[in-house]
């Protein structure tokens, strides 16, 4: 069993260190890549990103913690408290969904933060490891010899640093999809979704309130899979009949 000495106050830091990469990898990738959209509807659609996620993390958050007898009105109030990375995701995506389509928007906007959101996302994580059990993010009791003691004495899967390892190599896999012919958007579906289905998955490893055999956090990723299935479903839906449309 590796001991791992319990650092709360490093959190913070970084989560503070993950947005700044996440947003400079963006910058970068703006600059290289260029961009879909002009400045204004960039930075409208960042707003909204902004204000779901904060939004959508904060109630999955909650919805998470409901179950949870135990849970103090601190960690529902603090700032750094009872938030949730699915729930940012996919409030941030609806957020960005609706104000493009009151702007007129129809372009896919969403592939320049596909590798920033796996760095900005590792990075967050690695303050998570260093939290120990004062995060609620660690795994549950198991006798692998990597199993880390996070300071409650009980040797428990580290699903932070599987996160981790999960996301660089995603990170990898879209940069590379990315020097590739790809369609507009393909590349923040494909993080989306793989990461909703990480953690569909990683989440049974993690000592939590279950409804119906899985938490609230998997709940929300089975629904964003299947808004993305429908997505792709209608989006193909289209092409096929544009195509005939052509042939008449």
């Amino acid at each position: 069993m590796i001991a791992f000495g319990q650092h709360p106050a490093l959190h913070p830091v970084f989560e503070t260190l993950a947005y700044a990469l996440g947003y400079g990898w963006y910058k970068r990738t703006r600059r290289l890549a260029g961009d879909v959209i002009a400045e204004g509807q960039r930075w409208s659609v960042i707003a909204a990103a902004a204000m779901g996620a904060l939004v959508g993390s904060r109630l999955l958050g909650l919805l998470e913690l409901t179950p949870r007898l135990h849970t103090s009105l601190a960690q529902v109030v603090m700032p750094g408290g009872c938030k949730t990375i699915v729930g940012g995701l996919l409030g941030g995506w609806i957020a960005v969904e609706l104000t493009k389509k009151l702007q007129g928007v129809r372009v896919r906007t969403g592939d320049l933060f596909a590798v920033p959101l796996c760095v900005g996302i590792a990075v967050g994580r690695v303050g998570c490891l260093l939290a120990g059990v004062a995060d609620d993010t660690y795994g549950t009791p198991t006798r692998l010899p990597w199993g880390v003691d996070f300071g409650d004495g009980i040797a428990r899967h580290p699903t932070q640093a599987y996160e981790i390892v999960f996301l660089v190599a995603l990170a990898w896999l879209l940069h590379a999809l990315g020097r590739r012919p790809h369609a507009g958007g393909a590349l923040f579906r494909v993080f989306l979704a793989s990461y909703l289905g990480w953690r569909l998955v990683i989440d049974f490893l993690k000592p939590q309130p279950l409804i119906a055999g899985m938490n609230m956090i998997q709940w929300a990723c089975v629904a964003g899979l299947l808004a993305l299935g429908a997505a792709a479903l209608r989006d193909r839906t289209r092409k096929v009949s544009s195509l005939v449309v052509s042939h008449v």
